[in-house]
């Protein structure tokens, strides 16, 4: 099932704000073999809308559309559908309840321009937005959908996973059967893994697909397969991941689309580890990325955000003479916060990073996008084991900063692999 997004917004078009909710939609649907096969980008202007809706009509039976239904004059949305579907706009009971539900959950009091929220076009079918105002809009014609849902992600993210999609399903049923295998696959490119793997992927069946979702450090293979009978796809799916995850062996660090530090957490805790974080380039990524995953409280203990000398030194150890003979972005040097972070937070497993995220502050000799790293395990005979390295990263700040966090996390993730 292919499905068109229209996004709407003189926000986007500006480049005020950037559109995250077509690329959640995808993910989010392409598990169960539903596409994104188009992507309109138009401004609040009522003929722009219209002429999206035709377009995306004519290529889809199912039509998404995100922002514009604010409370503000400017957002437009609900009066071009109202035009565009029939009917009046009329205030829902229903909806204003759940409006002025939302308001008191946060701690405000509804006002004249929130409550016109509850104002919606008879020829649709509300869907209630719990964690937002505005009201998700279904709309029929012709046996196609339209589905109206908030610009603010979270909400569309929110709403769209737990309500309608569920419900697009239901209305557009399919016989055949999805199943899907991921690959976490490090210590490639993506041209060298696809040249590695290519007369595999060329001898694959008509109903088994190899998708690449590369990112910095890491590509995320995913096999799909789609066929009537569910037992026999979901064993050709299994019998290729496994065929794959041999092929490549421990360049794969996990068979679950999982995070690196997902999978670190996981190994974690399967041996009873805690983990801290020792971070000067990073700025506190590192232990961001692991705080964003519920439950990670059981394994994480902390994080010491070193950026300067002074606190390399006076929380971390790390000795004078190793910074003034080696530099802050040095081998030595990240070895010894690694290290410093293991007695400073009394954890079993630290990771540790130094580096020039740039614009400026690089040299010849360490230009921009250079980052020193370590891992470092405390094993149980007591001894404690540490590797570092040094990358060179391309891109700007947020790119080195991101790519940093990646590499050092699957650094831990093969470190504690090998114990």
């Amino acid at each position: 099932m292919k499905v068109s997004v229209i996004v709407i917004g003189d926000e986007i078009l500006l480049g005020q704000v950037t559109d995250t909710n077509s690329g959640d939609i995808a993910r989010h649907m392409a598990p169960y073999g539903w596409e994104v096969g188009d992507v309109q980008a138009v401004g609040d202007e009522a003929d722009e809308i219209r002429l999206a809706i035709d377009r995306a009509f004519e290529l889809s039976d199912v039509v998404l559309t995100t922002g514009g239904l604010g409370p503000t004059k400017d957002d437009i949305t609900k009066g071009v559908m109202r035009d565009y579907f029939g009917g009046e706009l009329r205030e829902d009971p229903a909806v204003l309840d759940n409006v002025k539900d939302v308001v008191s959950r946060r701690g405000f009091r509804i006002n004249n321009l929130t409550a016109a929220q509850a104002i919606v076009p008879t020829s649709c079918r509300v869907i209630q937005n719990r964690v937002g105002t505005a009201p998700i809009m279904w709309f029929e014609k012709g046996g196609k959908v339209l589905v109206a849902m908030p610009g603010v992600p979270f909400e569309t993210r929110e709403m769209f996973t737990s309500e309608v999609f569920p419900q697009l399903r239901g209305k557009f049923k399919t016989d055949v059967d999805i199943e899907h295998a991921v690959l976490m696959v490090t210590d490639y490119t993506e041209s060298a893994l696809a040249e590695k793997i290519a007369p595999w992927e060329e001898a694959l069946p008509e109903y088994l697909h190899l998708a690449y979702l590369p990112k910095p450090g890491l590509i995320r293979l995913r096999i799909d397969g789609a066929h009537r009978d569910r037992d026999f796809i979901a064993s050709e799916v299994k019998r290729a991941a496994g065929e794959l995850a041999a092929m490549l062996g421990d360049a794969v660090i996990a068979t679950e689309d999982l995070t690196p530090a997902q999978i670190l957490l996981q190994r974690c805790r399967e041996l009873g580890l805690t983990l801290a974080t020792a971070e000067s380039c990073t700025g506190g990524n590192i232990a961001h990325e692991l705080t964003l995953i519920p439950g990670s409280s059981d394994v994480f203990a902390g994080s010491v955000v070193s950026y300067s000398n002074d606190v390399k030194m006076g929380l971390l150890g790390v000795e004078r003479e190793t910074l003034e003979a080696n530099g802050a972005v040095s081998l030595p040097v990240v070895r010894e916060m690694a290290e410093g972070a293991l007695r400073a937070v009394g954890a079993h497993v630290a990771v540790a990073t130094s580096g020039i995220a740039g614009p400026g502050g690089g040299s010849e000799e360490k230009p921009v996008g250079t980052v020193c790293m370590a891992a470092a395990v405390t094993a149980p005979d007591g001894m404690t084991v540490c590797e570092a390295e040094t990358h060179h990263f391309p891109g700007n700040r947020q790119r080195v900063i991101e790519a940093s966090t990646t590499r050092v996390l699957i650094k831990a993730i093969k470190l504690l692999r090998a114990m």
